[in-house]
């Protein structure tokens, strides 16, 4: 039975989607590196592809995404001139094979249906693809029609994310984005009726005005759209890095208490629907290949969050996307007007990352292998025994707070987190994360 820990459940902890995190990204590592890590891939390495779009048609007052709004149109077809060109680029250099392409955002359907389609072909005719590839997009409700649905299936996209957040009209007031369920439900029905086999829905708990009749009744809306996915994202909220948040009242959000118990009714409520749980905040139909994925101990965790994506090798494009090696981390400028000029004039748009030493790169492993199974044990990812049971004596005090509570279970260089310790596995994770000497409030609050 879950309980609520204040003082857990309040501390602030990256959500873990790479390590080192972006909070540790430098101005030492830039395009060299990066064009050395593109270099370094050999032909039967698998790649994923994801392609950032930093356009919205309006701005939510909740997102802490990279993006802004659509203006003049013409700013559109300036940013994909630039973003054809940066896949031009990168493709010379990559001589993987690519097993997932990734539209994300922003909002990809902020692009028109040409638009998209360019970028498409441009991707197309750059690299080369495993037989069994899969297309994915995130969307906006707001501005998907049967037609752009039509030319995502044309073009080879299977999978696609709907921004739902909360069906509830009064909260979507509060976070400025009004979408009616029928729209969402319109959607839905358009995505599939064009051929688009796979349908996930992107919601949130702690929103502002959000409590558990709420919740309930989102959770009950969405079921009836029958997605193949639900991630339930608690928001986070940070007004001084992210200045759009300081349209939402503070007094208005839930406190950590009430946080905690929408999450636990959220994860409740699509069990009983039949959803498998999959990591701190993913569920999926048990066919899914998500849940396969979870089953056979092949999840992992990436800048889209928990996935079945197995790539050796994640390359970002677009102004802001983030590239991830075994020995690297790379990130693109933000600016979109610097980022083009980068790219147009023949150069990679890097302009910040980390190197990974061997110790980031087993120690990220522990982190996601905790995250996405709830288990691990070091030795078992390959660590020296000693070395292993060094680094769990060394976080042995970072973990005692949730082993004197009966979250987790050590046993020599294993770690088990508990079922009544799952919605506070990322502070688990955290024990091992040698940055993190004091996280402050730079990131989310652990549930």
């Amino acid at each position: 039975m879950a309980v609520f820990h204040a003082d857990l459940a309040a501390r602030s902890v990256p959500r873990y989607t790479s390590y080192p995190t972006a909070a540790e990204f430098t101005e030492t590592v830039g395009a060299a590196e990066h064009r050395a890590a593109l270099d370094a891939l050999r032909p039967n390495d698998r790649i994923s592809l994801y392609l950032h779009i930093p356009y919205c048609h309006e701005i939510c007052w909740y997102c802490g995404c990279n993006t802004g709004p659509v203006g003049r149109a013409s700013r559109l077809d300036i940013y994909v001139d630039a973003l054809v060109a940066e896949i031009g680029v990168v493709a010379d250099r990559a001589r993987g094979r690519v097993s997932h392409v990734h539209f994300g955002g922003g909002s990809p359907n902020a692009l028109s249906p040409d638009q998209f389609e360019r970028v498409v072909a441009a991707v197309r005719a750059g690299f080369r693809f495993t037989p069994d590839a899969e297309w994915a997009a995130e969307l906006d409700p707001r501005h998907l029609d049967a037609d752009f649905c039509r030319m995502l299936a044309g073009n080879g996209v299977s999978r696609v994310s709907l921004g739902a957040q909360t069906f509830d009209l009064g909260i979507q007031a509060k976070i400025n984005r009004l979408q009616p369920f029928r729209m969402v439900a319109r959607c839905v029905e358009d995505l599939r009726r064009a051929g688009i086999a796979h349908v996930n829905l992107d919601l949130m708990y702690g929103l502002p005005g959000q409590t558990l009749d709420t919740i309930a009744r989102t959770v009950r809306q969405a079921r009836d759209l029958a997605p193949d996915r639900v991630a339930m994202f608690g928001y986070a909220h940070l007004p001084r890095m992210l200045p759009r948040q300081r349209m939402i009242e503070d007094s208005q959000l839930p406190d950590a208490e009430a946080r905690f118990w929408q999450s636990i009714l959220a994860r409740d409520l699509w069990l009983e629907e039949g959803l498998r749980p999959i990591g701190f905040d993913h569920y999926a139909r048990p066919d899914d290949t998500l849940a396969l994925a979870a089953a056979n101990g092949k999840l992992r965790r990436n800048f889209q969050g928990f996935t079945d994506d197995d790539a050796d090798a994640v390359i970002g494009l677009g102004a802001s996307s983030i590239s991830l090696f075994p020995g690297l981390i790379t990130q693109t400028e933000k600016h979109v007007g610097r980022y083009r000029m980068k790219v147009q004039n023949g150069c990679l748009g890097t302009t910040r990352g980390i190197r990974r030493s061997v110790d980031d790169q087993r120690r990220g492993a522990v982190i996601e292998r905790l995250l996405c199974d709830g288990r691990v044990d070091l030795v078992e990812l390959g660590w020296p025994p000693a070395v292993a049971a060094q680094v769990m004596a060394d976080v042995a005090p970072k973990l005692a707070p949730m082993l004197e509570r009966g979250l987790i279970r050590r046993h020599g260089t294993e770690l088990i987190i508990l079922p009544n310790g799952e919605p506070y596995a990322r502070l688990a994770a955290a024990a091992f994360d040698t940055f993190r000497a004091a996280a402050g409030d730079r990131f989310s609050k652990a549930v």
